[in-house]
């Protein structure tokens, strides 16, 4: 049987963009998608927002990863003329109440090196954006909005362009170690390979556990947040990303603008027990409540169902956020095995930045 040098699992955005640094080094790259074609989950179910860095714990993978992902997405974005626009986005306190927190996350976001951040009084704010009712609100300029789909495009190509092929309709159904790599069952054919990268997003864990010999204790349990979100019917008068405060498992039931100037607002967070994507229209009663709250103007009806997402998440119900999880040989134990759990927003925005440091892993191993 030959033996492969590298096979990524998963071609979501974070899949692609390792396939595509890993076949840029010269490695021999194969990618396995489950679906027929990249990025149906995760990569193309979400806001399409680069982050600038503003929540995440200091010294944390996700605010370090998010800040150089950021750059470097903006890099390449225009590099590659793929679509994208640094749009800004205001954070809000609806009163003064909501100052402290405002502050807090002004101060974690200076830790993480995000030094653009601008304070706005409420004059401020409705000198910016009329339509928005809110007693302060943090400026970000180096937040922005991107094509996903033309970036998971470019992300595939430039890996095709050095070597790497795409197996679609190839998931992975099992496989056990080998004292030098991984024996795989991939759409019902073995496949050896001297490195996998299990980049499967939602069902990360659960390849894990179908390989023999991946010590179970190393797995997290997996849990599942479903986000729903709904279209704006008409004209948007808004120009910038509005964020209410972050809530539990999620920043808070914001508008985003896409690049043609459609307004959106979601995700929510509901907790649900596996991957599921249906939409429950009466969830809008919710979203009418939250979004008149910053615009009261919000006309009854405007609200159409658009599409759902789910993240995957390492903790459940009530508890703190988990940072992202990339998983080597000192974790695990397993030779040739590289693991990426949890791997939810800022998680495009940090697509590149994971694709370096995960190749940076493979080559202290290789």
């Amino acid at each position: 049987m030959d033996t492969l040098d590298c096979v990524v699992i998963g071609a979501g955005v974070v899949g692609l963009a390792i396939a595509r640094q890993l076949a840029m080094a010269g490695r021999e790259v194969m990618i396995c998608e489950a679906e027929a074609q990249p990025g149906q989950h995760t990569s193309s179910r979400n806001s399409e927002v680069i982050h600038a860095g503003l929540y995440y714990p200091t010294d944390s993978l996700k605010a370090r990863l998010c800040l150089q992902g950021r750059d470097l997405l903006y890099r390449y974005c225009a590099e590659r003329h793929i679509p994208h626009q640094r749009i800004g986005k205001l954070l809000l306190a609806h009163s003064a109440a909501d100052l402290p927190r405002l502050q807090d996350i002004a101060r974690r976001a200076a830790a993480n090196g995000v030094d653009d951040l601008q304070w706005l009084d409420a004059a401020g704010v409705r000198a910016l954006e009329p339509a928005l009712s809110a007693h302060a609100a943090l400026l970000s300029p180096s937040t922005g909005i991107v094509d996903s789909h033309a970036l998971l495009q470019a992300l595939l190509a430039d890996a095709e362009a050095h070597g790497a092929q795409l197996a679609c309709h190839s998931p992975v159904s099992g496989g056990r170690t080998l004292p030098q790599g991984l024996l795989l069952e991939i759409a019902g054919m073995p496949i050896q390979a001297r490195l996998v990268i299990n980049a499967a997003g939602l069902w990360a864990a659960s390849v894990a556990t179908n390989i023999a010999g991946v010590p179970r204790e190393t797995i997290p349990a997996a849990h599942y947040a479903r986000g729903v979100y709904f279209s704006l019917s008409g004209r948007s008068p808004f120009s910038r990303l509005i964020y209410p405060l972050p809530e539990a498992g999620g920043l808070g039931c914001h508008l985003t603008l896409d690049l043609a100037g459609q307004a959106r607002f979601g995700p929510d967070v509901e907790w649900i027990d596996g991957v599921d994507y249906r939409q429950d229209p009466a969830r809008a009663a919710a979203f009418y409540h939250s979004i008149r709250r910053w615009w009261p103007q919000l006309a009854d009806d405007a609200l159409q169902p658009a599409y759902a997402g789910v993240r995957p998440k390492l903790v459940g119900p009530g508890m703190a956020d988990a940072d992202f999880v990339i998983q080597g040989p000192a974790e695990h134990g397993v030779a040739g095995l590289i693991n990426l759990y949890g791997i939810e927003s800022p998680g495009l925005t940090s697509c590149l930045a994971l694709a370096e440091a995960v190749t940076a892993l493979a080559n202290q191993h290789r």
